[in-house]
């Protein structure tokens, strides 16, 4: 089913600033961008470069004023879903190159602190039956309470004061996955049934495929339950969310209004 997408925003600087912007879909195998429309203010230098993995693109701007950006697609996705809980974790010898950047702490995702935990709380369960028992835990143990953090907040800020919103429930799930030696990384997302609407973060995990022998693949988890794996648009992939803001800045710059509409085309 088409996933329609709306968003808008806007910021102002009072000296030449570069920002770095991440907010369309991408367009990837498993989800099909037919329409993309994506207007930004002018300014002094505009250049598109890839993201991470090569999910997506970032867009840099070296900007100065009030700079407004309007962006609308539609976009189909077409994701293999599996039922994790029967998948297998990849032993850390066996996983690819790729993906073992994603096992490592990372600046809001401080895994190796976590071991003693995860063991205690889940050892004797494993691969995405472990995934699963994190993504409960952390449903029913958190509060979602938005405005309780910040740019700032880590898993570990978040773990201890059982509250946040979906950037610290991802930043959570990843660090207990990592923690478990299963490689998890950081996703921003539009998904229809996320309310309020907004730029939205998930989780990913690498499991092993059972179609492949010796092979993996990535697995949509959302700790908040809001978002669908079946209608969920991926953006960008990072270690955290510090690699995939919709917005980062390099200077001072005074964030105006956002809007965010996302929703299924009948």
């Amino acid at each position: 089913m088409p996933i329609d997408i709306s968003a808008h925003f806007s910021f102002s600087v009072d000296r030449v600033t570069d920002v770095l912007l991440q907010f369309e879909a991408a367009a990837i195998p498993e989800q099909r961008v037919f329409v993309r429309s994506s207007e930004v203010s002018q300014t002094e230098h505009f250049a598109r470069i890839a993201a991470q993995d090569d999910i997506g693109e970032r867009i840099w701007l070296r900007a100065e004023g009030r700079i407004e950006v309007t962006y609308e697609a539609r976009v189909e996705v077409d994701r293999l879903l599996l039922d994790i809980g029967e998948l297998a974790r990849l032993e850390p010898h066996e996983l690819p190159a790729e993906t073992v950047q994603y096992l490592l702490d990372s600046r809001y995702c401080p895994a190796d602190r976590f071991q003693p935990f995860v063991e205690a709380e889940f050892g004797d369960i494993c691969g995405g039956k472990r995934i699963l028992a994190i993504r409960d835990w952390i449903a029913g143990n958190f509060t979602y309470t938005p405005g309780s953090s910040t740019t700032n907040t880590t898993a570990l800020d978040s773990f201890v004061e059982r509250r946040g919103i979906c950037r610290d429930y991802a930043h959570v799930l990843i660090t207990l996955a990592r923690a478990s030696a299963i490689p998890a990384r950081y996703c921003s997302a539009y998904s229809p049934s996320v309310d309020p609407p907004d730029f939205h973060a998930v989780a990913e995990v690498f499991l092993a495929d059972p179609t492949t022998p010796g092979g993996g693949a990535w697995h949509i988890v959302d700790a908040t339950g809001m978002a669908d794996p079946a209608d969920t648009v991926k953006i960008g992939v990072g270690r955290d969310a510090a690699d995939v803001s919709f917005m980062t800045t390099f200077g001072e710059v005074e964030f105006g209004d956002k809007m965010v509409a996302v929703s299924k085309v009948p």
